[in-house]
């Protein structure tokens, strides 16, 4: 598995963390923001690992920065994202499941082990397991496709 991940610059060290634990369990890794300043802005990270996950180069995306909600935000305006805000590991099974997340976002004030943990029931969980669900999906997919300039 392919895992592209970056994070705005106070979120180096948890990225760093993150890449190693995911390096130990052989994914591969394609760290999106390697050069990290006191003034970037997380949607240029985001939009990179969206990109990579949209152009089929990584399998699933990880984002990081100070809540976890910009990053979402900026992730969800690239057609083809689903992007959660994950806050459990509920929600890692549950986002895949129901909505087919392919990127997940963290704050880094969270303790690194239950991202660690979250990150494990993410790749694990199935994608979309309920035709209902799936139904859902499609609506949202119809949505995008009709409504992006």
């Amino acid at each position: 598995m392919k895992i592209a991940i970056a994070s705005d610059h106070r979120g180096v060290e948890y990225k760093k963390q993150i890449i190693e634990y995911l390096n130990s369990k052989n994914y591969t890794i394609i760290d999106c923001s390697e050069e990290n300043t006191p003034t970037d802005d997380y949607p240029d990270f985001a939009f990179k690992v969206c990109g990579k996950v949209v152009n089929k180069e990584a399998d699933i995306g990880i984002l990081l920065c100070r809540t976890g909600i910009g990053m979402s935000i900026a992730a969800n305006k690239v057609k083809g994202i689903r992007c959660a805000k994950i806050n459990s590991k509920e929600d890692a099974i549950l986002s895949r499941n129901d909505n087919g997340a392919n990127v997940m976002t963290f704050n880094y004030t969270e303790d690194i082990n239950q991202i660690k943990e979250y990150i494990d029931a993410f790749i694990s969980a199935d994608v979309i397991n309920d035709e209902r669900h799936q139904r859902r999906v499609n609506k949202i997919i119809a949505y995008e496709e009709e409504h992006i300039c």
